[in-house]
């Protein structure tokens, strides 16, 4: 696998060296920024800082081949331990940092990691972009070593059921940097990124972090996820720039009223949820750049791009992909399953894996499009909610018969059978599922709007109705 960028890097190879992490990632000159989260860190910090967190690791007992779990947020600590439980030769499993204590609990009783990592310092303000962290590493005496050679473990949903759980080696994180290098719109050596994805999901992960780190593309994160603090992360440089985020994010730069000039944008490339037909107008013509889109998945990454902006709603392959369509499912040749210890052939099977992503493939040009999900799997700003997931805890409540969890108008919607009551028991029933809810769900994975009904409509079979107009009409 030869690189295409900037001949001043090391060629990727096909497989993964022991020391992959310093020769692909970290390797570069002292001074040379890399990242800024609120202030500059050079290469050398960088590297200081990553020795210093794996002297942390190897002390609460994490070695080659063990496990560790990261509840970090963004930021130069947990940028510093990912990079350190790899450079150990162990597999990091990341925990969004926005998840309940419920949700930690159980996805660590799961995966059982060796050890666990926790900041010492305060969960950040909810518009923060980046936290100040103290990673704490703590030794969890009933966790066991890495079943399997994946480098990553991530959580598309949630943090229950098997199907949840997805693994890449490290040898897959380097094909898709390799992806990257090929693009020629994608940020090279010379530029600079501001990015607005979480680095705890894949886009900002590779296509952010660990891209920036190897293309040498100082990384910056602005301070505020607010409309003027993105504005000023991308003001602050000089070096043309590119902003990476999801759709919520270009919707949000869209509506500025009237942003300060800045020369200095390249472009914005989102991912994460499909772009709604008017926006790549919109924020055109409010920055005179375009807005490019990427269609990946937390399985392998980056799939296809349009990130110019001219192909729009499809999107290019990129290299090296097998993409095809199966009944109007994208399927993408894959050896082997992203999903350890699942044997379920209708996520993975005979070297495919099934994206449950409706779309078609142009036969003349090899460009597809993405028309949505064909799952309980949808999108909120960004990240990935599984609607079972949601429905399947509102149903183990006590005060919930039965659920019924729909996503309308770019909202969660549950609806509830409980008892016929008064008027004030509902009222405290409500009340008591909005609190479990509050302990058990992130917020971006509870319903906007929860609606109690003595029983919920069924079909003439029997089966619960899940047509939203159907489920409306019976509240009324």
């Amino acid at each position: 696998m030869a690189l295409t960028g900037s001949s001043s890097l090391p060629a990727l190879p096909c497989g993964a060296p022991h020391d992959w992490v310093d020769r692909y990632l970290l390797a570069g000159p002292d001074d040379q920024e890399c990242l800024r989260f609120g202030v500059p860190v050079d290469r050398a910090t960088l590297r200081a800082l990553v020795a210093e967190q794996a002297g942390r690791l190897a002390a609460a007992g994490l070695a080659r081949g063990g496990t560790a779990a990261l509840r970090l947020a963004p930021s130069l600590g947990y940028t510093a331990a990912l990079l350190a439980c790899w450079q150990l030769g162990a597999q990091a499993v990341l925990l969004d940092h926005r998840l309940t204590d419920h949700e930690v609990a159980l996805a660590v009783e799961r995966l059982a990691p060796q050890v666990l990592v926790e900041s010492a310092h305060a969960p950040a303000a909810a518009m923060r972009g980046f936290a100040e962290t103290d990673p704490v590493p703590v030794a969890r005496p009933d966790g066991r070593p890495a079943a399997t050679g994946h480098a990553l473990v991530q959580l598309s949903s949630g943090s229950t059921g098997p199907a949840k759980v997805i693994a890449r080696t490290a040898a897959d994180l380097l094909r898709e940097l390799d992806c990257y290098a090929r693009l020629a719109a994608f940020p090279k050596a010379g530029e600079r990124v501001v990015l607005l994805s979480s680095m705890v999901h894949v886009l900002g992960l590779v296509g952010g972090l660990l891209n920036s780190l190897h293309a040498r593309v100082p990384l910056t994160v602005p301070a505020r996820m607010t409309t003027a603090g993105i504005l000023a992360a991308v003001g602050e440089g000089s070096a043309p720039t590119t902003v990476i985020g999801v759709p919520f994010h270009a919707e949000l730069l869209a509506g500025a009223a009237a942003p300060p000039p800045l020369p200095q944008l390249r472009r914005m490339i989102v991912a994460g949820e499909l772009v709604r037909p008017g926006l790549p107008a919109a924020f055109t013509a409010r920055y005179g750049v375009p807005l490019g889109t990427m269609y990946g998945m937390t399985e392998l990454g980056v799939i296809a791009t349009d990130l110019d902006g001219t192909l729009h709603p499809e999107a290019a392959p990129v290299h090296g992909t097998g993409l095809s369509e199966d009944g109007g499912e994208l399927h993408i040749a894959m050896a082997a399953s992203p999903y350890p210890g699942l044997d379920d052939p209708t996520r993975w099977s005979d070297g495919r894996l099934h994206t449950r992503d409706a779309g078609r493939i142009d036969p003349v040009t090899g460009r597809v499009t993405v028309l949505g999900r064909r799952d309980s799997q949808v999108s909120i700003g960004g990240l990935k909610v599984d609607l079972n997931e949601v429905e399947h805890t509102l149903a183990a409540l006590p005060e919930v018969r039965e659920a019924v969890v729909v996503f309308a108008d770019g909202a969660i919607e549950a609806y509830l059978a409980t008892e016929r009551t008064g008027t004030g028991e509902v009222t405290d029933r409500a009340d008591a599922v909005r609190e479990a809810l509050v302990r058990e769900l992130a917020p971006f994975k509870r319903p906007r709007q929860l609606t109690f009904l003595p029983a919920l409509p069924r079909t003439a079979t029997g089966k619960l109705v899940r047509d939203t107009a159907a489920l409306r009409a019976a509240a009324h």
